[in-house]
């Protein structure tokens, strides 16, 4: 017991330092290509409209409130207790297996609070790294469905995480990863395991990886068939990639390279996931090509306005899953983002972790419930909207509505702005005659343009509201 005290928390602080490591975070890359099948390209599009989505992180990691998987893998960045073995330490982490019952388990909860949030996406972790999974997989006992929680009428949990989404409207994504640490025939116990690739060369026993691709192919089969609709396949750990596709721009993110391929197949998951879910939006992430349909940079946002389709994957608090009494970011802070994201041309995907027993933290409701006050009253300015050339001055973001007819503008105040009677940008100039309106208020404002810069003279002391969103419409 005392080691498993100290196992937990020293895992709670790492879970935070980790992050500042930086290792486990998943490279953005440069190449984009675009989809051609019509389908995609449309839904695509209807993805492009949404904006601001929700990743749930859930799994084995929550039992103990550490970093999701990586503590089983052995990289040098990684640090563990110095009193148990390795192989002592994998055992302590695959028997929460059978102690992972979250009786509480509520769907319904994330998906009400998502929506007061003003998310209209989910991306859930069917699988981490760790293998486990997450919905009821016939591929493998080592399931949500086959431990304690078995015998409960919503064990099948992906199921009714996906249900309890659609009904409040959401698009539906399914997070999987291609390694699958668990595996034998991933991680082959003959050997060591060395670091997150595969263990084993795959040229001497392509047998063995064979049947690690028919295991990868049939579980995202039960996934693209058996759970409804499915709107994206978002595919995690982008080492698992053919040989071909490690480019010098990989091989410059520094990451262990096997001197094999480590190809799943990825044409012949595609047009089995998109002949049972048409039109599905594929994110082989960091795997340029024709199935990374969109990029994910991850706990960053571009520094520049990207013309192509991309989310920002940003967590609420300092980690993916539950820690206990993790950091959250304040609303404020994630409304900010979003604004400066969308400007950019992308969507927020906000990480979040549900408790092991199957409830969102208190806290994180109260969090999204103050982002959702902003977005129910400005999301006119961000949601179906698209990049405009001229998109910041300042503390001023700008988007446009899908048509090209309207600018809006997004002013987002600092936190020592408490009151603020007036607000100027540069660029973006409105034509004479134009209506600028205070969404929040429906209130026009009287505006001058000098020398290119803009003023607004608001209509009175406005109290802080994270972001004053503008709608500027020209007459005529």
């Amino acid at each position: 017991m005392k080691i498993k005290i100290s196992l937990i928390f020293c895992f709670i602080l790492f879970a935070y330092h980790s992050f500042a490591q930086q290792n486990d975070i998943m490279p953005q890359s440069t190449h984009y290509e675009a989809p051609t099948d019509p389908l995609v390209k449309q839904k695509l599009d209807n993805w492009q409209d949404k904006k601001f989505g929700m990743i749930i992180h859930w799994g084995l990691y929550a039992v103990p409130g550490i970093i999701e998987s990586w503590s089983i893998c052995s990289e040098d960045w990684i640090e563990r207790d110095t009193t148990i073995s390795y192989e002592d330490y994998k055992k302590w982490y695959w028997d929460f297996s059978k102690q992972f019952n979250p009786t509480k388990f509520n769907p319904e909860q994330w998906a009400k609070a998502g929506k007061n949030a003003g998310m209209k996406y989910l991306v859930f972790t069917t699988k981490h790294h760790d293998g486990f999974a997450m919905f009821d997989t016939k591929q493998s006992d080592f399931s949500i469905a086959k431990g304690p929680f078995a015998n409960n009428p919503k064990a099948d949990v992906a199921k009714y995480v996906f249900d309890a989404f659609r009904k409040e409207g959401f698009m539906i994504g399914a997070y999987f990863s291609k390694p699958d640490w668990h595996s034998q025939y991933y991680w082959w116990q003959k050997y060591a395991t060395a670091d997150r690739n595969n263990n084993y060369d795959i040229r001497k026993y392509p047998w063995r990886w064979n049947k690690f691709k028919d295991f990868t192919y049939n579980q995202i089969g039960e996934l693209m068939h058996n759970y409804g609709s499915v709107d994206i396949l978002w595919l995690d750990g982008g080492w698992v990639r053919p040989l071909e596709s490690v480019n010098a721009e990989v091989l410059s993110w520094g990451a262990n390279i096997p001197k094999w391929s480590q190809d799943i197949d990825m044409p012949k998951i595609a047009a089995m996931g998109r002949k049972a879910q048409p039109g599905l939006i594929i994110v082989d992430r960091t795997v340029h090509g024709p199935y990374e349909n969109y990029q994910t940079p991850e706990q960053k946002i571009p520094e520049k306005q990207l013309d192509y389709p991309w989310e920002s994957c940003l967590t609420l608090g300092g980690a993916w899953g539950f820690v206990p009494n993790d950091n959250y970011k304040p609303a404020a802070e994630v409304v900010h983002k979003l604004v400066e994201i969308v400007a950019k041309g992308g969507s927020l995907l906000l990480g979040v972790g549900p408790k092991p027993d199957g409830t969102f933290p208190e806290e994180v409701v109260t969090k999204l419930n103050d982002i959702g006050k902003w977005t129910a009253v400005n999301g006119k300015a961000i949601y179906n909207t698209r990049i405009t050339k001229d998109y910041n001055s300042g503390q001023t973001w700008f988007t446009q509505s899908k048509d090209g007819k309207k600018l809006f503008a997004i002013y987002c105040l600092k936190p020592d702005e408490k009151t603020i009677d007036s607000i100027t940008w540069n660029g973006n100039m409105p034509k004479k005659g134009t209506d600028i309106i205070l969404i929040s208020t429906g209130q026009k404002v009287k505006w001058k343009s000098v020398n290119g810069a803009t003023t607004l003279q608001l209509p009175s002391k406005m109290n802080n509201q994270y972001a004053l969103a503008f709608e500027v419409v020209p007459q005529g």
